[in-house]
């Protein structure tokens, strides 16, 4: 399949289809990357990173790419703690100083995940100046996208180059997690109106993270969700793995028993959170349509 983007139709598949092969090679180390890159997607890539946060920008003639790297899944139930409880840094709140201007926007009343922020506070120089200095070589379309927490940091980073007047063509995420509250979520599809494309396996349980706030459960997501149902999978998504965590952390704590009960849920449906799943069912879309 021929792989290239479209402005002229940001929501189709063959553009999902595009971004989630550069989501997959922004895994990729730098050396690799470049050159996976221009193999790929024949996009000239550069990496931006700041301590664990890493971004790709790539640009041809006709786009400017970001593809935002995810975290690494975990795989046992310390390294998930981990997860839910570092990068799922989940506090609700409102940002400060510069990053807290760009967000002001959105107006009052939104919050935002307190770890992602910050992820992106510490990247933001060296990658607004590069994407700056690329639409001033030429401006073209620029796209942004990531998977799992890269789909998260890619929907903040595309608030926050458009409020600094780089305008973002769409925003397509697989498998993100909620980035803030109602209110947030709002700002995001007034600010970019049939420009976000959220990717979601139905199996797949990541995007409904953070379900359990350390203090309370106020996240929401964008609406625009493009749902990927596997005909073949058998059973439901457990939604009683989600509802039985209300009123279930303690002090701030979350219980034993219930982290239990999240890792088992997650890890049996951990294979539908990888890119290899999503660019599958993608595909099969594509031929669907075709």
């Amino acid at each position: 399949m021929s792989l290239k983007l479209d402005p002229t139709n940001p929501g189709s598949a063959g553009n999902a289809a595009y971004l989630a092969v550069a989501c997959e090679l922004a895994y990729h180390p730098e050396a690799a990357g470049r050159e996976a890159f221009a193999a790929k997607l024949g996009l000239e890539a550069t990496l931006i990173q700041a301590d664990n946060t890493e971004v790709y920008v790539g640009q041809d003639d006709t786009a400017v790419v970001l593809a935002f790297r995810g975290s690494e899944s975990p795989d046992t139930l310390d390294g998930f703690k981990d997860w839910l409880l570092t990068n799922a840094n989940n506090f609700l709140i409102l940002p400060e100083g510069r990053i807290g201007t760009d967000f002001a926007a959105a107006g009052v009343g939104a919050r935002f995940h307190k770890g992602f922020m910050e992820a992106l506070a510490e990247i933001w120089d060296p990658l607004y100046a590069a994407v700056d200095a690329a639409l001033k070589a030429k401006e073209r379309p620029l796209w942004v996208t990531g998977h799992s927490l890269g789909g998260a940091l890619a929907l903040l980073a595309a608030w926050r180059l458009q409020q600094n007047f780089l305008p973002v063509q769409a925003v397509i995420t697989f498998g993100a997690p909620m980035v803030g509250n109602d209110a947030a979520a709002q700002a995001f599809q007034r600010e970019f109106p049939g420009r976000i494309f959220r990717y979601v396996n139905d199996l797949d349980l990541v995007p409904k993270l953070p379900t359990v706030s350390l203090i309370a459960n106020s996240y929401s997501h964008c609406l625009a969700e493009e749902l990927l149902v596997d005909a073949a999978a058998s059973g439901d998504l457990e939604e009683s793995i989600f509802s039985s965590l209300t009123g279930r952390a303690t002090q701030g704590l979350l219980d034993a028993t219930l982290m239990d009960e999240l890792w088992s849920g997650l890890k049996s449906r951990i294979a539908h959170h990888m890119l290899t799943s999503y660019r599958a069912r993608i595909d099969e879309k594509i031929k669907n349509l075709s």
